[in-house]
């Protein structure tokens, strides 16, 4: 296994933001930093191995029938995406999960969630992605980049989701 050659306060930044920021237990932080070191792996699988250690909710009950409508909408959205479920799922999975489950939940209380419902959201993600993508590469370092996919994930989550709510309270009012 080849190493990149970090500076100490590059490697320091990246363990706090996966500890204090991501909430990232320090034995997973220790194993992302391994495999943002690692390059014999490629950029794509070291970015992924940062956003796969933060914590995720676990999945969703398999025996659960509202689970299986719910994975049939994933994996019909997914294809409409144009969005690849072979090798480096894995690197999706908790978010895969998540996404099932909730999928799931909608289901259950019987709102609407088919792919047509899903579509738009895929396809604003996936703009989403662009200009998250964008911004990470603006980082000059591998390890810099890997920091930044961290904190990021981490941060805009919450700034999305506020915007969304406020965005609802504008189009509410310009509606009602």
């Amino acid at each position: 296994m080849r190493k990149t050659t970090t500076s100490p306060s590059a490697g320091l930044r990246l363990v706090r933001a996966l500890i204090q920021i991501g909430g990232v237990p320090v034995a997973a932080a220790r194993e992302v930093i391994a495999a943002a070191e690692d390059e014999s792996l490629d950029h794509h699988l070291r970015l992924g191995a940062a956003t796969r250690a933060l914590p995720c909710a676990e999945g969703p009950a398999d025996d659960d029938p509202a689970v299986e409508t719910a994975r049939r909408s994933v994996e019909a959205l997914l294809e409409r995406l144009g969005w690849s479920c072979g090798p480096g799922l894995d690197m999706l999975a908790p978010a895969y999960r998540r996404l099932i489950d909730s999928v799931a939940a909608l289901v259950r209380l019987g709102y609407p969630c088919d792919t047509e419902q899903l579509l738009p959201y895929g396809q604003l993600a996936a703009q989403l992605a662009v200009t998250d993508l964008d911004m990470i590469e603006e980082q000059s370092t591998p390890t810099g980049q890997i920091e930044a996919a961290v904190a990021l994930t981490v941060l805009y989550e919450p700034v999305l989701l506020s915007l969304r709510r406020m965005a609802h309270a504008q189009e509410s009012a310009r509606r009602f």
